[in-house]
């Protein structure tokens, strides 16, 4: 796999190219087939697959407002790199990129450039200046630049289900807390990723369960509440308990992510990137009367997540 993150770095066009375009946020279920059909159909034609994909997101690089990203860049690259892609050209989309006519973009990027010889995007795909590029222009100009237009149908959520996957459906279900119905959309479960900082040294000395506080990495926080959790860090994979939000019964209304990781976890991972993937919903942030009930309540969510986790691999 080789990254490009600027057209300068083609030297060269390349040639007989399979591609795919998209923003590709989260990398769900639907992302990942059509990467599937890329590949597919680059090995048919003795070709290399290609993603593009931009950065920041179009939205935001003409000045308006766009949902949180499920997936930030570095973990979008991440996870494209894992269906064994040739070429993952992230390029940076800027208001000048954007005026480029659609016809433009076919005939002077992606064929002469790019080598293209087909393209695999979804029913709703649209490009260039205004948008104003689309499946049927695509088509138009298929023959005359000699490559041939796929549009797989939608990927839905199961074999019985018309709901198609979208970044917005997962979206929307880990800002409701649902994280759970979040791997049968993402393949995966929601992962948030960040830093170990100081925190407040209250979760060993005054709960009796220390934690492991971190700066939030991502921009989509799940709804905030008690979380059934696992964790990657420098030492392995654990299970844990996290807590998502403000802390009511601190009454300090300062925003934290508070990690518990079972099982007599003791290793010094301060100041290190850990990730957190998201399992399940245990409750709401309630505020307590005192430290006690609170101590007393974070002992249930343990044994309650410990059950959950059972079987889940760590």
């Amino acid at each position: 796999m080789k990254l490009i993150e600027n057209i300068s770095e083609i030297k060269k066009p390349l040639e007989n190219s399979v591609i795919t375009i998209g923003n590709f946020d989260g990398v769900h279920r639907g992302h990942q087939s059509l990467f599937h059909h890329v590949i597919q159909k680059a090995d048919e034609i003795n070709g290399i697959s290609i993603v593009i994909t931009f950065d920041p997101h179009p939205l935001r690089a003409l000045g308006k407002s766009s949902p949180p990203l499920i997936t930030r860049r570095d973990q979008k690259i991440e996870l494209i790199k894992l269906a064994d892609i040739d070429y993952i050209l992230c390029l940076p989309f800027t208001k000048e990129f954007s005026k480029t006519p659609p016809k433009t973009f076919i005939h002077d990027f992606l064929v002469s450039r790019l080598g293209m010889k087909a393209i695999i995007v979804g029913p709703d795909y649209l490009f260039g200046k205004n948008r104003k590029g689309n499946i049927s222009l695509l088509q138009q100009e298929s023959e005359k630049g000699s490559f041939s237009v796929i549009v797989p149908d939608w990927i839905n959520d199961s074999e019985t289900s018309k709901e198609r996957i979208s970044s917005t459906k997962i979206r929307n279900l880990v800002m409701e807390g649902r994280v759970k119905d979040v791997p049968k959309y993402l393949g995966r479960f929601y992962q948030i990723r960040g830093k170990v900082i100081k925190g407040r040294n209250r979760g060993g000395s005054q709960l009796g369960f220390p934690t492991a506080n971190i700066k939030l990495h991502d921009e989509l926080c799940p709804k905030f509440g008690v979380y059934a959790v696992t964790v990657e860090c420098t030492e392995g994979i654990f299970k844990g308990v996290a807590n998502i939000g403000y802390s009511p019964t601190f009454d300090d209304h300062i925003f934290t992510i508070e990690v518990h990781i079972l099982d007599g976890f003791s290793s010094d991972i301060y100041d290190t990137r850990i990730r957190v993937n998201i399992i399940e919903r245990l409750r709401d942030e309630k505020k307590f009367s005192n430290i006690q009930e609170l101590s007393t309540q974070i002992a249930r969510d343990i044994e309650k997540a410990k059950e959950l986790l059972s079987n889940v691999n760590s």
